[in-house]
This record gives C-alpha cells, structure tokens and sequence, in this order.
C-alpha cells in the first residue's frame, strides 16, 4: 500500500471512529460525582422495552434497584431474565472490588455491571441513569429516546460516611419530605442520614413508654422570628402560631426501610445531657429544679439541663432501648454538644453527686454522663457518636467523634485512636448564607458560598497516615432555626450538597472546582425533574456590610469555640 492510500484509510479511521471519541471526551456526560476512571467510546446503547435484567444471585437486590431507579420514567417492565446472556443489563457478581465499588461497562450490545455487594450496584445504576437524558429522573413515564454512551467505567468511593443532617426539631418536615430527602442523598451517592430529632425546641419521636415526650414535648406554644444574634429579650418577636410534630414509630420503621432500600443508613440523635429541654417540659422530674417549664420557643442554648440522677439515666436507657429497635444503624448519637454547666454549678444534688463520683468539677460530670450512655450502647452493639464536647472532661473510650467547632477538635481526637467524622462550620454548615444576606432568605449568619463547600478537604495528604485512616468522613448540616419548609431547606442544601458529594466519593487530586461548574447545569437539570427547590448557582458576592458581618460572626464564633474549651 502506498503512503497515500494509507493516509486516506487514517484519515478514514479518524473520521468514523475517532472522531466520534474525541467528541465525547469533550462533551462527557455531567458525572457528578466524578468516578474514578471513565474512558468513553464512540457509539451507543437503545435502551428498549425489550431490555431484560440478569442479576447474579449475590446481587438479586440489583433487580429492585432498576424497577426503582429506570422504571418510573420509562415506564420499562425490565423483566428478570435467568441466564447470563449479553443484552439488556446485567449484573455480574465480582469479589474483587470494595463493597461499594463498581464497574461499568456500556456497550452498543448492552449494559455491564461488575460489583461484590448490592450497593456497588447501585451506585452503578446511580451513574448509568447520569448517562441517560436528565428525563430519566422525571417521577412518570415518558416518551423520549433513551440512549446510552458507551463507556467503561471503574469507581469506588473515597469515604466511607459521607451524609447529610437534618433538624426536625427546631422545624418538623413532613414524612414525604423526609422520603424525598432521602432519595436525593442516594442520587448523590451519599450513605449516612444524621436525622436530629430532639431538640430544646420540639421532641420528634415518639416513644411508647414516655407519651409525655410527644403529647408535651412535640408542641410549642409559638416560635421566636427575630435575629438569633439579638439577645435582647425586648426586641426579640415572635410568631404567636404553635408548631409541632412527630413522628410515629410505625413512620420511622418505613421511612429507615425505605432508606435502606436505597442503601443509605438512617443514624438517629436523641439529645443528652443538653438540649432537653422539651423532654424535661414534658416531665419536669429530669430537670435539676423539678419546675415545670415550657418548650423553648427562641433559638440558642438552653440553660436548662438533665439532673444527673439514677432516674434520669433508667429514663433516658430506656428511651434508647425502644430508639435501638426502630433503628438497625451501628450508630446511635446523643449529642453532647453546649451542655449549660449552670444548673448543676446551683443544684445541692448535683454538687453531691458530685462528691459521690469523686469528679473534679461539672465537665466530669458531662464525660461522666456520657460514659453512661456509651456503656450502655455497647452492652448492646451499638456504637455512641456524638459532637466534640464529649471531649471535655476526658474522651469515652469507644466514642466516634462528630468534630463541628473546626477541624482541630476531630484530629486530636484521631490522634488518641478514635474514629471521626467530620462535620466544620466553616465548610459544612449549610444553615449559613450563600451569599449577601440582603438578596438571600434569612438563615443564622455567616457565610459559606458553593465554591467554599467543594473546597474542602476532609483528611489532607500531609496528614498521618494513621490520622487520616480515623476520619470516616463527613456530612453537611442542615440546622432549621429559620428553615421553615421543606423547599427552603432544599434551597440551602442545593447545590452545595452536591458540591460535598463530590469531595467525599471522588478523589482529591482528581477535583477541580472549573469542571464541576462546567457539569452542574446539566446536573441541576436532572435536580428541575426531581422537584428540588435548589439556589441558582452564581450570584454569591458579598458586599462591604455583609463582608463585615462575616468576619466579626467568624471572629465571635471562634472566641466562643476557644471560651468553650
């Protein structure tokens, strides 16, 4: 063959299947978040009516996952086929690769997916329905052209926790939110719902044995409307409308099925030994004075705490005992975190329990507390989770540590040998503005933009090797003092959630910040079929005010971490 014949059969090559290549690794789909490895072909898969399901045995859970994930919008029967054969889509069971790990592989004759576990499976049909057109994720069926890219794909997650918290106590959200919560972290290939149900302000769950926590505790009288930062009681207002909730055990029982249906955990936090004070309303003999007072109506710390007694830890174990058989989680928290030391500082009987325990002072009182409750759940198979403060007055030996007030907290505690969660203000409170408060909803201060959420770093390289083997992961928080429905939750959760997703599943050197914002517009798409009530990317600036006000609630905020200590 001559020199020019071969040019033009390169040249031909080139056009017919090069080209077609090149175009595609241009214009990938939006992957969020980014896999592993995605080498993508040049042709494609018609996904048909006739599309059958093979699953291997080990992964027959796999059949469900597509009824739940491809079928609503096809409108597809997906009929479960028995023998291996190439077509339609398949799920080949492959021990070799972490249990929510997989491999895709989608070819013009099919759709291949390797994994060890069900959940490997399903992150791939998460991915598979991102290679769709956004209408897959529209809730009934259409007509539309359903083709798939082919392409390999190898992936696995960098973090194991990777969640999302939600307050119901400060607001109550609806069971359907909760379920559409719920389905939007699977989307996100987020595992961990941290669902915060109790609270000063409003018990959620209702517990048998104590019906007082929800006949009382459910319901205040009426809520605080003014700026959390106004301490003066004269100028705070009020709404004058009671709210409440809760949810009952046979809800919880189906909303943590229908989690786990999605593979994604449901670890509940009943709040001890602060932030009770809706418990102690409903029965005043937790309370260190056994006055009876009322469910707390404004936002901040309660001064009111539980009497450190016999009774109360035979209350609140059992309260734990009913929560452990609705909830298969390893993890139960019990948050810990701004306990008052007022109340036991005043109580002759604190001050005597005191002596009796032989502890130095109030914060061994607190670690002691906590201790109890950490026994107990490991007497019973569980592990404790709880926020930093169950550092103060010495670390329980087997506690998991949720580090909020900064990073610093988290790694002393991987340091002493605990596992840790990391959950920072500064990169994951999503309670704060994402951009100047005078175009935004009002939220409870500072400022956390979408493009600070992407930038962080969970377990930094330079950390060591053993430190870093302690951080779990992370989540995002979702406090609702002033998130009164479910759409403004939505609001402040997305895209920033997103952007977190991305930091926990995909590794670090392979993010950057430019790229994500190139993919989320197609991805905010697919959220626009999902009914997410998201913030519109962009617009984040902070004028000369409100770049004042962020520095003196960062500059507060940190004094009071330090004054905590």
């Amino acid at each position: 063959m001559t020199a020019a014949a071969i040019a033009r059969v390169t040249l031909l090559f080139s056009l017919l299947v090069l080209a077609p290549s090149s175009l595609m690794a241009r214009n990938p789909p939006a992957l969020l978040p980014l896999p592993q490895s995605a080498v993508f072909g040049g042709g494609e898969f018609r996904l048909t009516p006739a599309a059958g399901v093979y699953a291997d045995g080990r992964l027959a859970a796999a059949r469900d996952a597509v009824q739940l994930l491809l079928a609503p919008a096809t409108g597809y029967p997906f009929p479960g086929v028995e023998k291996d054969v190439p077509g339609g889509i398949r799920f080949l069971f492959d021990p070799g690769r972490p249990a929510e790990g997989y491999r895709l592989k989608v070819t013009p004759a099919g759709v291949e997916i390797h994994a060890s576990a069900p959940a490997g499976a399903f992150y791939a049909l998460q991915t598979l329905r991102q290679l769709l057109p956004p209408a897959i994720y529209a809730r009934q069926p259409l007509a539309a052209d359903w083709t798939i890219p082919t392409v390999a794909i190898e992936d696995a997650p960098r973090f194991a926790w990777r969640g999302m918290h939600l307050d119901v106590g400060r607001h109550f959200m609806p069971v359907a939110f909760i379920r559409k919560f719920i389905d939007l972290l699977a989307l996100h290939k987020m595992n961990t719902f941290h669902w915060h149900l109790t609270e000063d302000q409003g018990w959620r769950i209702e517990i048998q044995r104590y019906p007082q926590l929800t006949a009382v505790g459910a319901w205040r009288a009426q809520t605080m409307t003014g700026s959390i930062m106004d301490l003066r009681r004269e100028r705070q207002a009020y709404d004058g409308t009671p709210h409440g909730g809760f949810y009952t055990q046979e809800e919880v029982r189906e909303i943590v099925a229908y989690a786990a249906a999605r593979h994604v955990t449901v670890v509940p936090e009943i709040e001890f030994p602060g932030h009770a004070q809706a418990a102690i309303a409903a029965y005043p003999e937790l309370g260190n004075s056994g006055a009876r007072v009322k469910v707390k109506e404004e936002w901040g710390i309660s001064r009111h705490t539980l009497k450190p007694s016999p009774e109360t830890l035979a209350f609140y174990r059992n309260v734990l005992t009913e929560v452990m058989a609705l909830f298969p989680s390893r993890y139960i928290h019990i948050g810990g975190d701004e306990v008052s030391k007022d109340e036991w500082a005043a109580s002759p009987y604190a001050q005597q329990r005191m002596a009796q325990l032989d502890l130095a002072d109030e914060n061994a009182l607190q670690s002691w507390l906590i201790r109890q409750m950490d026994d107990f759940l490991d007497a019973n198979g569980r592990s404790m989770v709880g926020w930093d403060e169950i550092m103060q007055g010495g670390l329980s030996p087997n506690a998991t540590v949720m580090s909020w007030r900064g990073m610093g907290r988290g790694l002393r505690a991987a340091q002493a040998g605990h596992d840790v969660v990391m959950a920072p203000t500064a990169w994951t409170y999503f309670d704060y503005y994402q951009g100047d408060r005078a175009r935004e909803p009002q939220a409870i201060g500072s400022y956390l933009p979408l493009r600070k959420v992407y930038a962080f770093d969970p377990a930094p390289a330079e950390l060591p090797a053993a430190v870093r083997e302690r951080i779990l992961g992370a989540q995002g928080q979702l406090w609702t003092e002033f998130m009164r429905t479910p759409e403004h939750v939505e609001y402040m959760a997305y895209p920033r959630a997103a952007a977190l997703a991305e930091v926990l599943w995909s590794a670090q050197q392979q993010r950057d910040y430019a790229g994500f914002q190139q993919r989320l517009p197609s991805h905010l798409r697919r959220l626009d079929h999902y009914g997410v009530n998201y913030r519109p990317p962009g617009n984040d600036a902070l004028g000369l005010r409100a770049r004042l006000e962020y520095w003196l609630w960062t500059a507060a905020t940190g004094l009071y971490f330090w004054w905590q200590d």
